[in-house]
C-alpha cells in the first residue's frame, strides 16, 4: 500500500504530543522538529490524523524537498514535482508559505514562482495554459529554512483547532488545540471532576471532556481533502463512522466553570452544546475568591488572564496571589496553571511541582503543576 509523507505543524511546546498521538493512530516513521512532526502512513493514516489530532495545526501532504539557492533553482524543482497526482484540472491551489534564514527570503516573489511554476507543470499535463480554478481547493504551502524548501498540499483546508463548536471569538481564547494539550498533559481521570474559575469561553472544559470521553475532535467539521479525488468519500465515511464507535459518552466525567462575566457562562454553555458534552459539563458566574468546589477531589485547569492580554500586570498578579489562596494544597486535588509571567510562582505562593514550557500563539508561557500534598 502507497506510503505517504505528511508534515504536522504545531504550536512550540506540543511537538512530542503530536507525535505521541500520531502513533496512536498508526502512524509510522514519526519525527519531531520544532513546531512540526513528520509522519508517513497511508491515505486511512491521513484522514484519521484529520479526524484525530487534537495538538497538530493541520495535516499537510509533503511533495518535495530540496535546496533553492535562487528563483531559477526554485522554479526547476517546483516544476520537477508531480502535482497532476493531487491536483485536478479544475483544481484551486493558491500558495502560502514562509521564508527564514535563507536567500529566498521574499515570501510574496517565492509564492509567484511556486505558482507559476506549478502552472507550467499543470499546463502540460492537462494541455492548457490558463486554468480557472474553480474546483476544490489544494492549498500548496511551502516552507524555506536555511536555503532547503518544502513543498505540500494542505490536506485540512480550515486549521485542525476549528473544531466547530466556538463558532464566534471571545475575548483572548485559548486556542482549541493547547486547551487539548494542557488536558493532556494533565491527564484527567475518567471519574475526574474537572473544575476551570476562568472558564471564559468553555474551551478547557471542553477539550477535558472530549479527551476524556475519546471523542475526535475532527468530527463534526469538514477538510479540504474530502474533495479531493485522491480521497475517496467513502474512505472519510468509513473513518467518521469508525471514530464516532470509538467514543465513551458513558464514562462518569464531570465538568464545572465558572467566570467573573455573565456572558461567558450562556456562550460557554452553547459552545458545549455544540461540541456533544453539554450533558457533562455545567457553566455559572462566580469570582476566583469565591472558589471553593465541595467535591472531596478534583483537578483544576486553568488559563487566567495575563498581563499582555485581558489586565495589566498588577491586576493579574492579584489574581495570581487570589489563586494561591483558594486552591489549596491537599490530598485528591491538582493544579495545572498556564501563564507567562516568571514570578508566577513566587506571587502564587509555592513552587510548582513541575513546569513545561508551551507557548500561546506567540507569547512564551509556562504550565505550572501542582499535584503533590
Amino acid at each position: 500500500m502507497e506510503q505517504i509523507k505528511c508534515c504536522v505543524p504545531c504550536l512550540f511546546g506540543l511537538e512530542a504530543l503530536v507525535a505521541q498521538e500520531l502513533k496512536k493512530i498508526g502512524a509510522a516513521d514519526v519525527r519531531a522538529e520544532n513546531g512540526r512532526v513528520y509522519f508517513t502512513g497511508t491515505r486511512e493514516t491521513v484522514v484519521d490524523a484529520n479526524l484525530w489530532l487534537r495538538t497538530g495545526q493541520r495535516v499537510e501532504l509533503v511533495l518535495g524537498e530540496f535546496t533553492a539557492r535562487s528563483f531559477e533553482e526554485l522554479f526547476d524543482q517546483t516544476c520537477a514535482l508531480p502535482w497532476e497526482q493531487w491536483i485536478p484540472e479544475n483544481g484551486r491551489f493558491p500558495v502560502k508559505g514562509h521564508a527564514l534564514n535563507s536567500r529566498l527570503h521574499s515570501v510574496p516573489d517565492c509564492q509567484s514562482i511556486i505558482k507559476k511554476a506549478v502552472v507550467r507543470r499543470l499546463g502540460k499535463v492537462y494541455g492548457r495554459e490558463i486554468f480557472g480554478e474553480e474546483g476544490a481547493l489544494f492549498g500548496i504551502r511551502f516552507s524555506i529554512f536555511k536555503d532547503r524548501a518544502t513543498l505540500m498540499l494542505d490536506t485540512s483546508g480550515q486549521a485542525l483547532h476549528k473544531r466547530g463548536y466556538r463558532p464566534a471569538a471571545q475575548p483572548a481564547p485559548i486556542r482549541e488545540t493547547l486547551g487539548a494539550a494542557l488536558c493532556m498533559i494533565a491527564r484527567p481521570y475518567p471519574d475526574t471532576v474537572l473544575y476551570d474559575p476562568f472558564c471564559g469561553s468553555g474551551t478547557l472544559l471542553i477539550e477535558g471532556a472530549m479527551l476524556t470521553r475519546n471523542m475526535a475532535p475532527g468530527l463534526n467539521r469538514g477538510f479540504a481533502a474530502e474533495n479531493w479525488p485522491a480521497f475517496p468519500r467513502a474512505l472519510w465515511q468509513e473513518r467518521r463512522s469508525a471514530a464516532r464507535r470509538a467514543a465513551t459518552p458513558g464514562i462518569p466525567f464531570r465538568g464545572v466553570g465558572s467566570d467573573i462575566d455573565p456572558k461567558m457562562a450562556g456562550i460557554s454553555a452553547d459552545n458545549a452544546k455544540r461540541a456533544g458534552v453539554s450533558d457533562c459539563l455545567q457553566f455559572f458566574t462566580a469570582d476566583i475568591r469565591s472558589f471553593a468546589p465541595e467535591t472531596p477531589r478534583g483537578m483544576v485547569i486553568t488559563n487566567p488572564p495575563y498581563g499582555e492580554r485581558l489586565l495589566d500586570q498588577e491586576q493579574a498578579r492579584a489574581l495570581y496571589q487570589e489563586m494561591g489562596r483558594v486552591f489549596l494544597k491537599k490530598p485528591g486535588w491538582r493544579y495545572y496553571i498556564i501563564a507567562p509571567d516568571q514570578e508566577f510562582e513566587r506571587i502564587f505562593g509555592r513552587p510548582a511541582d513541575k513546569r513545561r514550557k508551551l507557548y500561546n500563539g506567540m507569547l512564551e508561557c509556562n504550565y505550572y503543576q501542582y499535584f503533590k500534598y
